[in-house]
């Protein structure tokens, strides 16, 4: 297919699950749109071509899915032409029974194969019959595809691909694969790229992402990258998800601390704080150690925000190991937890242990863990009365902005902070500084004007976007806004407590 014939085509992507998924649906839109494709606006009836980009670790992700396929039933039937594709963790894992299921499928792709989208598309087209190809190995890195960024301001870059873990609850090694580590010139050429757009914010990603340099040869790897980071002008902050405790050494705290644009951000999965289930769960690290490595990290940077990953009710969880989690929480006070009731993912071996942990409760354990760490939360957004912090303005991240005539956007330790417009000339990309007056569990707010505001390349590359109308984002299930690294609602969900493993 010509652009010249899909220049009318438009398309939608709703992703579902993790930043890498995140990060996987801004190369399908830049493909796309490579290809001649329009990204379809918010109000519009529907789009030619839909693609789901899924996610295998939540629970009941493929009743998700088909729920969502057959809502389309009547849409593709009423639109000529129209196509749907299913892309993902758990298009790799089901494969043919996608289309048996959902026979109106035009297209399923995986996960190393995410560049022949638009092949994909057409060939469905021309042979009039569904097109399914799962690759078992990366293909092409995918910072190589082109790619459609959200933020003007913001951006993920990649550094690696794949796991090399075998935590028993969770299925992504098996769907993404074996690490594979991007080269540091290559990945500092991305950013610096990145930076000459405007953008002032990134976010390095990988399913266990200080484990960066294992396939090159150097377990140093991380935290020079952090340091090289530091040095490029204009990058006004770093951030960086998901870590494992295993994997995270003294050189990381050192380059994080030493670093001035690396922010005092850690979000540290904990799972459990039980030594007996993380040995179950095969996560290679105990309680001292996770505790060992929080207190080194307050000992560097006293002010830093600590988030985690919780599971609830993992096989064989009794109320003593439940009580070893709370402890841990106590000790480590998080400034947010996202906690998760333990669901079996078929072929994990967590699936079939004995002493599955009956639901009701799970249920009542995670309520108690949930209004601990909310007590927690509060508490800790509450010593931040009186600071004066610059915020980073963001794009749609107070949803009542314009009823409140608010701003909001994020502190350097990726808190969530409102402030009054009180008529400033502020662009998303921009930095204010204020004064927080009020604290919430979940957020802060600036009640009086802003001390000041510092307009920024990012804040001028926004408005250099804005200046025409452009399409409107496509639909997100359970995410963010694409493109831009910030934080999933705390203390809620439920799934196999794996945010990027």
């Amino acid at each position: 297919m010509t652009a010249q014939d899909t220049q009318t085509r438009s398309y939608e992507i709703r992703t579902f699950g993790c930043q890498m998924n995140v990060h996987d649906s801004e190369r399908m839109a830049g493909l796309l749109e490579d290809a001649g494709y329009v990204r379809a606006p918010a109000d519009a009836d529907g789009a030619d071509v839909v693609v789901f980009n899924t996610c295998a670790v939540r629970e009941n992700a493929d009743n998700r899915l088909y729920g969502n396929l057959g809502q389309l039933v009547p849409k593709k039937a009423a639109r000529p032409g129209m196509q749907i594709a299913v892309g993902g963790c758990l298009a790799q894992k089901d494969r043919d029974t996608i289309t048996r299921k959902a026979p109106w499928v035009d297209v399923v792709f995986g996960t190393h194969n995410v560049g022949k989208l638009p092949v994909l598309l057409e060939r469905a087209r021309v042979e009039n019959e569904a097109q399914v190809e799962i690759a078992e190995s990366l293909e092409a890195f995918p910072s190589t595809l082109p790619t459609r960024r959200e933020s003007a301001y913001a951006a993920w870059v990649s550094v690696s691909v794949g796991c090399n873990n075998t935590c028993t609850f969770c299925i992504v090694p098996q769907l993404r694969g074996k690490e594979k580590d991007r080269r540091p010139g290559d990945i500092l050429a991305e950013v610096e790229a990145l930076v000459d757009e405007g953008v002032s914010e990134i976010t390095l990603l990988g399913q266990n992402v200080n484990a960066y340099g294992s396939d090159i040869g150097d377990r140093e790897a991380f935290g020079k990258l952090l340091r090289a980071c530091g040095r490029i002008d204009g990058l006004e902050r770093v951030r960086f998800t998901s870590p494992h405790p295993r994997d995270f050494t003294d050189d990381v705290i050192a380059a994080m601390a030493e670093t001035p644009n690396v922010m005092p951000q850690l979000h540290m999965p904990l799972q459990s704080g039980s030594s007996r289930l993380l040995k179950a769960m095969r996560r290679s690290y105990r309680q001292e150690r996770y505790l060992d490595i929080i207190e080194k990290v307050r000992a560097a940077m006293p002010e830093a925000a600590i988030s985690t990953d919780i599971i609830v009710g993992f096989p064989g969880e009794t109320e003593e190991d439940f009580q070893e989690t709370l402890h841990v929480v106590r000790e480590a006070r998080f400034a947010q937890a996202f906690t998760f009731q333990y669901s079996k993912r078929p072929g994990t071996p967590a699936a079939e242990m004995d002493g599955q942990v009956p639901k009701a409760v799970v249920q009542e354990r995670y309520e108690r863990l949930v209004e601990l760490q909310e007590e927690i939360s509060w508490a800790e957004n509450k010593r931040q009365l009186g600071r004066t912090l610059e915020v980073m303005v963001a794009e749609g991240e107070g949803r009542k902005d314009g009823a409140t005539r608010r701003l909001s956007g994020r502190a350097p330790d990726n808190r969530l902070v409102h402030f009054a417009a009180d008529g400033l000339s502020v662009r998303p990309g921009d930095l204010a500084t204020v004064e927080i007056t009020y604290a919430a569990p979940h957020h802060l707010l600036a009640e009086g004007p802003a001390r000041a505001v510092r307009r920024t390349r990012a804040g001028d590359a926004w408005e250099r976007r804005n200046a025409a109308p452009q399409p409107a984002p496509g639909v997100l299930l359970g995410l963010p806004t694409v493109g831009v690294p910030t934080a999933e609602p705390a203390a809620s969900g439920t799934g196999g407590g794996c945010t990027a493993c």
